[in-house]
């Protein structure tokens, strides 16, 4: 089962007077994730380093600590956690005592995996784009049951005659949200599963 992340979440801990603060949050794009870890990196932190996994794409950067000691655990806590559409960074503030590889790895992936174990959570459920059209009569009703379909709204576009969305939703739901979008509109909506 894959996890997604609700919001963001921050755990923090000291281990040899490093302190380190890990910072997860949600990114449905490779934008997002990176946007995040540079809004959020701290310049007078010894290292910022970070993953991200969004689908098939992944990515994770030590910044400084020697290779595979940092990154690598966030993005390993990542996938332990079962997790996906997620960034993590972590911040760490070095104290004057080394911590050597495997205190490393221990550091950045556990204040990773800790971040993401406490983190708000809910069960993903892969989604399908579909374009849909809604005469202006029934737009409000039609918004307001769009929770009862999990629908995220990813663009809309007014014309004449009611607005063209752009969603996403789960699959199974599409059937029935047709049904209820021809239901409400006596005919005239439509639905269109993107390609």
């Amino acid at each position: 089962m894959t996890y997604v992340l609700v919001g963001e979440n921050t755990y923090e801990e000291e281990i040899k007077k490093s302190r380190f603060i890990a910072i997860a949050r949600p990114a449905d794009t490779v934008a997002q994730a990176m946007a995040f870890i540079e809004e959020r990196s701290v310049p007078d932190a010894r290292h910022n380093c970070w993953a991200y996994k969004i689908g098939d794409n992944y990515r994770f950067s030590d910044d400084g600590e020697p290779g595979g000691t940092a990154g690598r655990p966030i993005l390993q806590a990542i996938e332990g956690q079962e997790c996906d559409f997620v960034a993590v960074l972590v911040i760490r503030w070095f104290g004057g005592i080394k911590l050597g590889t495997g205190g490393l790895v221990r550091a950045y992936g556990g204040a990773a995996a800790e971040c993401l174990r406490t983190a708000p959570k809910k069960k993903y459920i892969p989604t399908v784009p579909i374009q849909c059209f809604c005469p202006y009569a029934e737009i409000d009703r039609l918004k307001a049951r769009f929770d009862d379909f999990q629908v995220r709204v990813q663009d809309e576009e007014y014309g004449a005659e009611g607005v063209i969305w752009d969603l996403q939703l789960p699959k199974e739901q599409i059937e029935d949200f047709e049904q209820l979008l021809q239901n409400m509109s006596s005919g005239q909506g439509w639905v269109k599963v993107e390609d």
